[in-house]
């Protein structure tokens, strides 16, 4: 098949990142296959023959999907935010993966006891300025996310260190006044006496399912595409919804009430005689069994669903908008 008709799924090569997205993709019936072993770097996704793996790192995956080159990527958003200068023009983030969860944040010295916020910042930035000479100090490898946040707050006396090794360690070795970095317990912040700003979270990221827009859409690619966010939603409406299931009376006239009270949904069409089988959110499952039991049920069946498909599909539709 050639390249102009497959579609290209870019990966992470290695580690957790690697595994979590295997694990998001088997979910939704998908199987990534790595070619003739770890060192292959290019792959497929065994149940779509339309489709090629390429195994990159999060960074790499970023800069193909700037350029167009893959369609669809893995990665986190910290790194989208801070690599594509006007994300939302070239990429499309089509959904959080439930991993790689990290914030990107503004941490200062324990010692600044009267530092918790921006405008804390602002002040003691313009004083150290003023009392020195010299601008404060910000130890970052998140050069563009950090001048836009702290523009945004009104921060403007300061200058960036690019840090090259752990960011975390600039101020107690004098490399720098405090840091921008990402963190997911900030249990190291705490370690190298360093606290978060209260107002100082930047970007709550995860890893996302990002799309291309500038990639080479054409009718194949466009199918390929909506067959895997086809299952993707299909999975995600299953694991947050139950099946619940009860031969009642006048099954057909409780419908209406299900859908008001429960958020329900009838799964199939109601016939005389014949169970009732609804869909609702996964929370609401009991408290619609117990009024199903109110209404004349003997028993009440509630269960998993491995998918849910539907005629529509908000993901596909929303890629489908920016490559129309």
């Amino acid at each position: 098949m050639s390249a102009q008709t497959t579609l290209i799924l870019a990966v992470p090569s290695k580690g957790r990142l690697q595994e979590n997205a295997a694990k998001f993709f088997a979910r939704a019936g998908l199987t990534i296959a790595q070619g003739r072993g770890v060192r292959d770097y290019r792959g497929a996704l065994n149940e779509l023959p339309g489709v090629e793996v390429v195994f990159l790192s999060a960074a790499e995956i970023v800069q193909q999907l700037a350029a167009g080159t893959v369609h669809l990527g893995v990665t986190g958003e910290d790194l989208v935010r801070e690599t594509i200068p006007d994300a939302e023009k070239k990429i499309e983030l089509l959904a959080p993966l439930g991993f790689g969860h990290a914030n990107v944040v503004v941490a200062v010295p324990q010692a600044w006891i009267d530092v918790r916020s921006m405008a804390d910042l602002e002040d003691v930035a313009a004083a150290f300025h003023a009392r020195r000479g010299a601008r404060m100090r910000v130890a970052t490898k998140y050069i563009n996310l950090t001048r836009a946040f702290f523009a945004k707050n009104g921060v403007a006396d300061y200058r960036i260190v690019e840090s090259l090794g752990a960011t975390e360690g600039a101020p107690a070795s004098g490399g720098a006044e405090l840091i921008v970095d990402i963190t997911t317990t900030g249990a190291t912040l705490r370690a190298n006496a360093l606290k978060v700003l209260d107002d100082g979270v930047m970007l709550r990221s995860e890893a996302n399912l990002v799309a291309a827009i500038g990639a080479d859409w054409n009718d194949q690619t466009k199918c390929a595409a909506r067959a895997i966010l086809a299952r993707i939603a299909a999975e995600e409406e299953a694991r947050l919804n139950r099946r619940v299931t009860a031969l009642v009376s006048n099954a057909a006239s409780l419908v209406p009430e299900a859908m008001n009270r429960f958020g329900a949904r009838a799964l199939f069409g109601v016939a005389a005689g014949g169970p009732l089988t609804l869909i609702c959110p996964t929370e609401m499952a009991p408290p619609l069994a117990d009024w199903l039991l109110g209404k004349g049920a003997e028993h009440v069946g509630v269960g998993a669903l491995d998918y849910i498909f539907g005629a529509k599909n908000e993901l596909y539709d929303r890629l489908a908008r920016r490559i129309a």
